[in-house]
């Protein structure tokens, strides 16, 4: 087992810059894909595409998912796939997907079963993050296991270790209902804006370096402004978070109402065909709602 060999499943778009950073901080990077083609593409960075999950796993010290969902992720792991078991004794396995709390919570205990340390590690920043390194990343799991750990995460971004398994995971459901309903309100923002006849994009400008402003603003509303929801963050997946975010707080008591109301505002988008754009193509959804042209 070579200590710079890392194990990549999941390049799509947050896994592939995630992949080439890892190759410049001079790690070896044993790449797979469910859709070769993806993962092909990184074999000019110098990384080894693999034919399996299980072959990408063999002889690494850390494995890092990227896949899209819980059940994918427990399926290409601890299925028929059985990247986990393929790792050797003492590997951590480091699942950056947005996955529920439960779930998390559960792989570290599989992990622990299979003589694996177990980091749960979701991101956020986006495809714009995922090139620049800059990513935001919570992490759980044990102090030893973010020990062993934290150089490979601190090579794609800011790694902040948040508590016991599962926690990284809670820190992006709260990440994901921010975001969502900052997207929820730039785009009413911009729509007022625009209806009350004042110039969308000077409105923009004005509020730069004001307390309005943020990433959400400066990079979402441009892309408002412009009609560019070519992903970085699909809205469906958004819809996932929201709906996971929501699940959890319902399991704990808690009513959350803004949330709620986001969360069926990207179910309209979804439903209504543009489940693939950016999430913030939510506007096409609020100009929808108001009868208002494209």
């Amino acid at each position: 087992m070579s200590g710079n060999t890392v194990a990549f499943i999941g390049t799509g778009i947050m896994g592939k810059p995630m992949v080439r950073n890892l190759l410049k901080a001079g790690y070896a990077v044993q790449a797979w894909n469910r859709s070769p083609a993806k993962a092909g593409e990184l074999a000019a960075d110098g990384a080894k595409i693999c034919t399996s999950a299980r072959q990408a796993a063999e002889g690494a010290q850390v494995l890092v998912c990227m896949l899209s969902d819980g059940p994918t992720c427990d399926a290409v792991l601890f299925g028929a796939e059985g990247a986990a078991a393929a790792l050797p004794a003492g590997a951590l396995l480091i699942v950056m997907s947005s996955i529920p709390v439960d779930t998390a919570a559960a792989q570290a205990r599989r992990c622990a079963e299979l003589g694996l340390g177990y980091l749960d590690a979701p991101v956020s920043g986006g495809e714009r993050g995922a090139r620049e390194a800059s990513l935001a990343i919570m992490v759980g799991g044990e102090p030893a296991a973010f020990a062993q750990g934290r150089a490979v995460l601190a090579a794609m971004g800011r790694p902040v270790h948040v508590g016991p398994a599962g926690t990284g995971e809670l820190a992006k459901l709260v990440n994901q209902l921010i975001v969502a309903s900052t997207i929820a309100t730039v785009a009413e923002g911009l729509l007022l804006a625009e209806r009350g006849g004042a110039d969308p994009a000077k409105v923009h400008e004005a509020l730069l370096g004001g307390f309005v402003d943020s990433p959400i603003w400066r990079q979402h509303g441009q892309r408002m402004l412009g009609g560019d929801f070519t992903p970085g963050g699909m809205a469906k997946w958004q819809l996932k978070d929201t709906h996971t975010a929501l699940a959890h707080a319902d399991s704990l008591g808690l009513q959350l109402p803004v949330g709620r109301l986001v969360d069926s505002l990207f179910a309209a988008m979804v439903e209504a065909g543009d489940g693939e754009l950016d999430h913030a193509g939510l506007i096409r959804q609020l100009r929808r709602h108001n009868a208002l042209p494209q």
